[in-house]
């Protein structure tokens, strides 16, 4: 079995990449005349189901979640913990509709980029960490208000397993202004799938999805609180599931 993972790790590569490039040019025909919702499940929501079914039929990635009672019946502000590009896809398929904080060179990427374009993305400058708070703070409550989910990574950026990005209290701000709660999810996604490199393991991820956090008051100040009661969480229980691999 470990002889054919590799040809199998290529195979998936292989599916992965010709089903996104098809799905693209697909939902460029298709997508501009759907409703956003719909839209929102005919191009995210069936291609990332297709990613993470490849990711366990051809890879082995297998995945049990936990805590899904916790799921308010509102669309809120999810942060979770950024280790691959698994969690991506997962995140994207279980929640709808979802509108995700990304890097704005992602929109330049050919078919890809233009795909995601169509589907309300808060593409941010990493080069402009002030304006980038403001963007998430505005265009974060437009979604929310449109009933979306808005999906950020507070690391900025995935971290390799058994490290810990600084957290961004963008999420937390927004949630705070918003009046609703955070959403946190833990993982151990990179044990499985790596953040560098092409190699990838069988296994079964363990997803966690936490109680939802209020914030206690209004402000910068309970922006930081929550911030920090999420922060806690995520890592406290992403070092839990790494000690049982």
């Amino acid at each position: 079995m470990n002889v054919l993972l590799p040809i199998r790790i290529l195979l998936f590569y292989l599916l992965l990449s010709f089903t996104a490039f098809a799905w693209c040019l697909v939902s460029l025909v298709f997508a501009p005349f759907m409703s956003f919702r719909t839209r929102y499940r005919f191009v995210v929501q069936t291609w990332c189901r297709s990613a993470v079914w490849l990711a366990q039929t051809i890879v082995g990635l297998r995945y049990e979640v936990s805590g899904a009672e916790n799921i308010p019946e509102k669309p809120c502000v999810i942060l979770s913990k950024h280790q691959s590009t698994w969690e991506t896809f997962f995140l994207s398929a279980y929640f709808e509709p979802l509108s995700q904080v990304l890097k704005r060179e992602l929109l330049n990427v050919p078919f890809f980029g233009w795909a995601i374009r169509l589907l309300k993305p808060i593409a941010i400058d990493r080069e402009n960490p002030k304006e980038a708070l403001r963007q998430v703070a505005k265009q974060g409550l437009e979604r929310l208000e449109q009933g979306a989910w808005v999906l950020i990574f507070p690391e900025g950026t995935r971290v390799p397993v058994g490290q810990v990005g600084k957290f961004s209290r963008s999420g937390a701000a927004l949630a705070v202004n918003a009046k609703l709660p955070i959403l946190p999810v833990a993982h151990n996604a990179g044990t499985f799938w790596p953040k560098s490199g092409w190699g990838k393991r069988p296994g079964t991820i363990q997803v966690v999805i936490g109680p939802a956090m209020h914030a206690e008051s209004e402000g910068p100040r309970a922006a930081a609180e929550l911030n920090q009661r999420a922060e806690d969480w995520i890592n406290g229980t992403v070092a839990d599931l790494e000690r049982k691999v």
